[in-house]
């Protein structure tokens, strides 16, 4: 196999991390699904049922019950009229409880809910006025996990980055506090009948004051889908990341979040776009001359819809014009859990304009020569399904993997230099998180 010209080389060490190519191997996807798997769902909306009883009052910092005239609000199952002897009840005592906005305390009985931080068991709602103590009662025996919430604005949502990660104050049950999407097997308790468990939290924000940082080490690969090209194409890359309140980088790809709420968020992006060959990688390219690499950038737009489902839209553009043209992309995941491993399988629809298609996979009448005939590829839609996962070692150490595999239209296969119905591309890092 051939390893990526010196020069993309050398711009991804400075772009510092994972890529891939997409449309076989014109631009970074992977490292962009990747990204999502590590962190897409992390702090997703909790959209519980507004059924529910109210559960105890919440102590104040001295102890005492808390005064009537609190604002105190449960949902969740119903509790009946008489009590279970078998309930039990759990209570988190914050070691610096916030005053301002609103605290709400979210039970988890699901590794898939907990992962989204979406449809709670039960949610907890009260002012945020210095009370040291939260309160869950009459809670069956089960396994479970907690989240403190410091709702600042008091709108019953997480304020989130682009890529879904909470920016307000949080704590978890167990003292967890991961630095990429929350794993349950780390936060989750067994709750025995008739128990009355303390849990010691303290609010912090996974941000931090300057952003989450990561270093490491990875490989990417893709397949050619050229004529008589070999096997394909892989390069050990430095794997850098640096996920902020606005600023996401990843790789090549970086993105800044403009606006948005819970639910909705618009954020400018860019990305290196890696050449697609060289025509010395095969017989079938000689004389075609080395593809252009060059900058891309545009929007995007993120969506969390119902049952854990994010849609993403985004449009880029070749600004240097080196190439001319852009390229979108509708994709929708949805992320499991499996112990301390998390999966997200995606599934993706790619337009490419003429311009960079034609620039990958057409002859141009110049470069026409016996058996490659000129071939104008022209505007192409391609689907790409994937699966990227994300285990957490520890706190710290976590394995990023990801793959995929586009299946090109016939527009792409009946060029003259293509003799494949697919690109299959990878990535595997190990990073360390600051």
């Amino acid at each position: 196999m051939r390893p990526l010209r010196p020069l993309a080389a050398l711009l991804a060490l400075l772009a510092g991390g994972p890529f891939t190519v997409a449309t076989a191997g014109a631009h970074s996807n992977t490292a962009t699904a990747a990204a999502r798997s590590i962190v897409a769902t992390a702090g997703a909306r909790s959209n519980t049922a507004t059924a529910g009883a109210q559960d105890a009052a919440p102590s104040t910092a001295q102890g005492a019950p808390a005064p009537s005239s609190d604002a105190v609000t449960a949902t969740g199952p119903q509790v009946g009229s008489e009590v279970d002897p078998e309930a039990a009840s759990i209570t988190v005592r914050l070691t610096a409880p916030p005053t301002g906005g609103q605290l709400r305390l979210l039970l988890f009985d699901s590794a898939v809910t907990f992962g989204r931080f979406s449809d709670a068991a039960r949610v907890v709602r009260v002012p945020a006025d210095g009370r040291a103590e939260l309160a869950l009662n009459d809670v069956p025996p089960g396994t479970y996990a907690v989240v403190v919430h410091h709702d600042v604005d008091a709108d019953d949502q997480f304020d989130k980055n682009f890529i879904g990660v909470p920016r307000e104050p949080i704590a978890i049950s167990r003292g967890y506090r991961p630095k990429g999407p929350p794993v349950y097997a780390r936060a989750s308790f067994a709750l025995a009948p008739g128990e009355a468990r303390v849990e010691e939290a303290e609010l912090y924000r996974v941000l931090g004051d300057r952003g989450l940082i990561g270093l490491g080490v990875g490989v990417l690969g893709r397949s050619s889908p050229y004529r008589g090209g070999d096997a394909g194409v892989y390069q050990p890359i430095p794997a850098i990341t640096f996920n902020g309140s606005r600023l996401q980088w990843f790789g090549p790809s970086v993105r800044y979040g403009l606006v948005g709420s819970d639910r909705l968020r618009l954020a400018a992006t860019a990305s290196y776009r890696l050449r697609a060959y060289e025509e010395d990688d095969s017989p079938a390219l000689a004389g075609m001359g080395d593809r252009d690499d060059t900058l891309m950038a545009g929007l995007a737009l993120t969506s969390e819809l119902p049952a854990g489902v994010n849609l993403s839209l985004g449009y880029e553009h070749d600004v240097l014009d080196r190439i001319g043209g852009g390229a979108a992309r509708l994709a929708a995941n949805r992320s499991f859990q499996w112990g301390i491993a998390r999966f997200s399988p995606e599934v993706a629809l790619n337009w490419t304009s003429g311009a960079l298609a034609d620039h990958d996979f057409g002859v141009p009448a110049s470069a026409a020569a016996p058996g490659r005939p000129a071939y104008d590829v022209g505007d192409v839609l391609s689907v790409e399904v994937g699966v990227g996962s994300f285990i957490e070692l520890t706190r710290e150490w976590r394995i990023l993997f990801n793959a995929s595999v586009e299946f090109l239209p016939s527009e792409v296969t009946n060029s003259p230099i293509v003799d494949t119905d697919h690109v299959v591309k990878g990535f595997f890092a190990l990073t360390y998180v600051i």
